[in-house]
């Protein structure tokens, strides 16, 4: 298949076809794959650490009935 370049960018290519660019340049394509990797990293962290002050909002919850409970026999 033959490409068109694309004037005054040297990494970048045309396809005729499709009238797409295409970025030629590996390096970037490498960094651009690392950037969305570690955002996708980040999220996840993101939602396990949501989760975990989830659950201990449900543990204090629970301590503080069963304190409740505890301090109410008492009386």
């Amino acid at each position: 298949m033959t490409y068109i370049k694309v004037k005054g960018h040297d990494h970048l290519i045309r396809d005729p076809k499709t009238n797409s660019i295409i970025n030629i340049n590996n390096m970037e394509y490498t960094e651009y794959i690392a950037r969305k990797e570690s955002k996708i990293k980040d999220a996840e962290k993101i939602d396990n650490l949501e989760s975990d002050i989830n659950n201990i909002k449900g543990d204090i919850n629970e301590i503080k009935s069963l304190l409740k409970n505890l301090v109410d026999g008492f009386k």
